[in-house]
């Protein structure tokens, strides 16, 4: 008979192995992925977990308390990153990482239960470099490790019925923006506060500017600017005024396209780009200028 304990449980898997296999060869491959591997040992013991199993490029542990279980994750993350032998043509090697917190039946060196298959889904959500968690591991964490996470989405997981808020958690540290002279700063953005992005939608419009520097867009009423469809997140996206550029911001399932008046396109999924001059957005699709659901922007000064 198994035990049912209450834990934290973390998966962990190298992004995009397959392709490492065929840049590299086996045998460089599988080098790097057992270097991922034993970084993501390490890591579990270091914080007082328990590697469950490996299972080719993934690893599956527990830990008594969910801030155990991010202190590894944040370990894995910067060590991955940082480590001198696992640079591929200038690009560093990447992991991503699911957690979640709760009961699960411990049988013969193993667990089971819906938090595990909840944390697996976790890491399937994540990207290349990311910790993705959920609500139920969020209040299981410290007052330090809660100020470091943000909501980034909520989606419906394969197997629940409802759906599931998805929580980022920010381990990196912050960069050298911090050094920048303060009094540079200013007066650049005295000498910018005219700058206004509008935004228009189905007779909707939102304007962003230095007064109101940030905006949200998605299916959900509370949204500012409130755009439905089937592909479109509940909290899609957002667009935030900092340091005199606009940034998209998107939080997505499904991702976030933009196109510009010029015909260049991008693409962004739990990431963010600058937009300039005027065009085009499509929140979970590509934008049709011939489509009621699409979203114009303007930059103007």
């Amino acid at each position: 008979m198994g035990t049912e304990i209450e834990v934290a449980i973390l998966f962990a898997d190298v992004v995009g192995s397959t392709k490492l296999y065929e840049q590299l060869g086996d045998l460089r491959a599988r080098e790097m992925v057992g270097i991922c591997i034993d970084v993501m040992r390490m890591a579990t013991d270091q914080n007082h977990g328990t590697v469950i199993k490996t299972m080719g490029d993934e690893v599956m542990a527990t830990f008594p308390t969910a801030d155990d279980a991010l202190n590894a994750a944040a370990q894995m993350q910067k060590q991955i990153v940082s480590h001198p032998a696992l640079k591929v043509d200038e690009h560093t090697v990447a992991i991503r990482i699911g957690c979640n917190f709760g009961p699960v039946v411990l049988e013969n060196r193993d667990v089971f239960g819906s938090a595990v298959h909840t944390a697996n889904r976790m890491t399937s959500q994540a990207k290349a470099g990311q910790i993705i968690t959920t609500a139920t591991m969020v209040e299981m964490l410290s007052s330090e490790w809660r100020a470091s996470v943000r909501q980034i989405d909520i989606a419906t997981l394969k197997g629940r019925s409802s759906e599931v808020a998805l929580f980022e958690v920010l381990w990196q540290t912050e960069d050298v923006t911090s050094m920048v002279p303060a009094i540079a700063i200013t007066s650049r953005e005295r000498s910018n506060k005219g700058l206004r992005l509008r935004l228009r939608y189905q007779g909707q419009e939102v304007v962003v500017t230095d007064g109101r520097a940030n905006i949200t867009m998605g299916r959900a009423e509370e949204n500012d600017l409130v755009v439905k469809g089937n592909l479109i997140s509940r909290l899609h996206a957002r667009v935030e005024f900092n340091r005199n550029k606009f940034m998209l911001i998107d939080q997505s399932t499904n991702g976030t396209f933009v196109l510009g008046k010029d015909g260049e396109e991008a693409f962004v999924r739990r990431d963010s780009m600058q937009i300039r001059g005027e065009g085009l957005i499509g929140l979970g699709k590509a934008p049709d200028s011939n489509s009621s659901q699409v979203i114009r922007y303007t930059c103007e000064e």
